[in-house]
């Protein structure tokens, strides 16, 4: 017993050092990597398995277990930096992960995701070490002025997209793009737009868009939560849209939204006042502009959360009380 004890773990030693040995022997390889040079791109989000098995795809690695297995030996997982690499020699699988670990890239990425307000959005370019931050002292006038924008409010002027920029380029030239690509998409969607709308300006429709986006995380809904909206600005009736209040609270706001909040006016509480808010609220996505210039045709003027990400929609306020009833008590 005590002999086979002893040859099973002689044995498990001695495939621990070849394994050991085979990593280290492939670590030190040149890979063979198809067509020099070779652009890869990392993207947010990405993980050792997956980076993997993009180089494989790409024909920058043979084999994407192996790889993974050597980043997971290293303890390379979450030291992965996104951004755009360009390979212009054969690389070792270690020299490979030492670009991607330093973030040697040939082009930087930063991500703007939809529904972030304009603080979110500051915030990860500040937070970008390859970018020149010349934003920083400016007021948001003089950053506007400096991009070429006709507004006087940033919100919602800036398109969700993830961009690539060159190491050490200008944070104006990021919010240069993303201003003229938002413009692009609403000006297209407005030119496109379904008649009898209650906007005097695309700016209102962006401004509707806003508050469709924060209103809901179902894409399929976001057309019938802008019909209800439009059904309301049609009657007069005043939007009652928690997303605003939350936003005119700005960071007051603790993640608790109270009665007294409501019934507190402020340039954006729907609660209190009749129409648009003044600005938008948040980065609308091409998705919410659309819904908010082609909505949905619908008779509904209420809707309520059902706590699963989808709202229950109401014609009337007697039907609307019981699906809060059903759905919030």
């Amino acid at each position: 017993m005590m002999k086979s004890i002893k040859r099973l773990f002689v044995l498990a030693v001695l495939a621990i050092l070849l394994l050991a040995g085979g990593l280290a022997w492939y670590a030190n390889q040149p890979l063979r990597i198809e067509s020099l040079p070779k652009t890869i791109n990392v993207v947010p989000g990405t993980h050792l398995r997956s980076l993997s098995a993009m180089l494989e795809r790409e024909g920058v690695i043979g084999n994407a277990q192996v790889f993974w297995l050597l980043g997971r030996v290293l303890g390379k997982a979450g030291t992965l930096k996104v951004g755009v690499y360009t390979l212009d020699r054969p690389l070792t699988p270690l020299e490979l992960y030492g670009k991607i670990q330093h973030g040697d890239v040939s082009q930087a990425i930063v991500q703007f995701i939809e529904g972030w307000n304009w603080r979110e959005v500051r915030a990860v370019l500040a937070a970008q070490p390859l970018l020149k931050h010349d934003s920083a002292g400016m007021s948001d006038a003089e950053l506007l002025q400096a991009i070429g924008a006709e507004q006087s409010h940033p919100e919602g002027l800036f398109f969700p997209d993830t961009y690539s920029y060159a190491p050490h380029s200008s944070d104006l030239n990021v919010l240069r793009h993303a201003y003229r690509l938002q413009r692009e998409k609403l000006m297209a969607a407005w030119e496109t737009r379904a008649a009898g709308l209650p906007y005097r300006t695309p700016y209102e429709a962006l401004v509707m868009a806003s508050i469709v986006e924060k209103e809901t995380g179902a894409a399929f809904e976001r057309p019938t939560i802008a019909g209800v909206f439009i059904n309301r600005l049609r009657l007069g009736m005043r939007l009652q849209t928690d997303p605003t209040v939350i936003y005119g609270l700005g960071e007051r706001f603790d993640g608790n939204l109270r009665r007294i909040d409501l019934q507190t006016d402020t340039p954006y509480n729907t609660y209190t006042r009749i129409g648009l808010p003044p600005t938008p609220i948040a980065m609308p996505s091409e998705a919410a502009i659309q819904a908010a210039l082609n909505p949905a045709k619908t008779d509904a003027l209420y809707f309520v959360s059902r706590n699963d990400g989808t709202h229950t929609f109401s014609r009337n306020l007697d039907a609307h009380n019981r699906a809060v009833n059903r759905y919030q008590r």
